[in-house]
């Protein structure tokens, strides 16, 4: 069966030189010559690997090949690389930031929150008991500083609004699926176009947040429930799905798309994700589908 390894770097640093390519090709059976996809950017690179090849072990080779070049690597079979239902992580994914922590510089406690933070992003300790924790101290923040947090220390990350763009402009549908919550994913999916939203609800009275959150908590369970709902209400196969995220409440999510990418992750989902992005912006989500950068599109 044929595949392909698309080798990306990052645009606002571009890496990927001739050397890098010929590099790549070394080391893939019956390589191709590149396809470019974006010049020094990015390239696809058909190859025909033995029956029963993994994609894991063959990307590892190619970015063993590479050695410290910042170029990220994707394998996948070459069919249905264009994915028709697309599911994003908000926190440290779709933008720069962990709302939870910046509200909780507000009240003085982002240090510890931030500690409980990363730690629930790593698998380290259970998402909902930790998002609890984190939500109490929010107890008496008046619920109007959302609209400062958001103007003020909310950053889109680079890439993400072609990445929407472009996946609408060819018929796919896209959900930002959150453990934030409501108040920022409401803002964030309208000014990247996602067609719906869903997270978790602080819970607010007389315009201050009461230190709780609307019960049952969207986690990891959530996440993944989201996906097979919208998979099989649009009545698609599963490697017609892709998921992107990076904490350990992503990972069940990852697993059952058709792809899962871990996106600058923690270490364990970016182990655990079909694909991996360390060094690209989220236009290497298109770019592993086979869009040229000429293709891109913004809303």
């Amino acid at each position: 069966m044929a595949y392909v390894a698309t080798l990306i770097s990052n645009p606002s640093a571009p890496a990927l030189t001739r050397e890098a390519i010929h590099d790549a090709r070394a080391v893939l059976p019956q390589a191709q010559d590149a396809v470019v996809l974006a010049p020094d950017v990015a390239v696809d690179i058909h190859f025909a690997p033995d029956l029963g090849a993994d994609a894991r072990a063959l990307a590892d080779a190619v970015r063993a090949a590479l050695g410290d070049a910042p170029i990220d690597v994707v394998v996948q079979f070459e069919a249905a690389r264009r994915k028709r239902l697309f599911l994003a992580d908000m926190d440290s994914t779709m933008i720069g930031q962990e709302c939870i922590d910046e509200l909780a510089d507000l009240v003085g406690v982002k240090a510890h929150v931030s500690a409980i933070t990363e730690r629930a992003m790593r698998g380290e300790i259970a998402f909902e008991p930790a998002l609890r924790e984190r939500v109490a101290l929010l107890r008496g923040l008046p619920a109007g500083v959302v609209a400062d947090v958001l103007r003020d220390r909310i950053t889109l990350t680079p890439g993400g609004p072609e990445l929407v763009g472009t996946m609408k402009a060819n018929g796919a549908y896209t959900a930002l699926v959150s453990g934030g919550f409501t108040l920022f994913t409401g803002a964030i999916a309208a000014r990247l176009g996602f067609d719906e939203h869903r997270a978790n609800t602080l819970l607010i009275d007389e315009d201050r947040f009461v230190g709780a959150v609307q019960e049952p908590i969207l986690g990891r369970d959530a996440k993944l429930a989201a996906l097979v709902e919208l998979r099989d209400t649009m009545h698609l196969a599963p490697s017609e799905t892709m998921a992107v995220g990076d904490g350990a409440n992503d990972l069940a999510m990852l697993a059952e798309a058709g792809l899962g990418i871990a996106f600058r992750a923690k270490p364990a989902v970016a182990a655990a994700a079909h694909a991996r992005i360390d060094h690209g912006d989220l236009t290497a989500l298109l770019f592993m589908q086979g869009y040229t950068q000429a293709e891109f599109h913004t809303l």
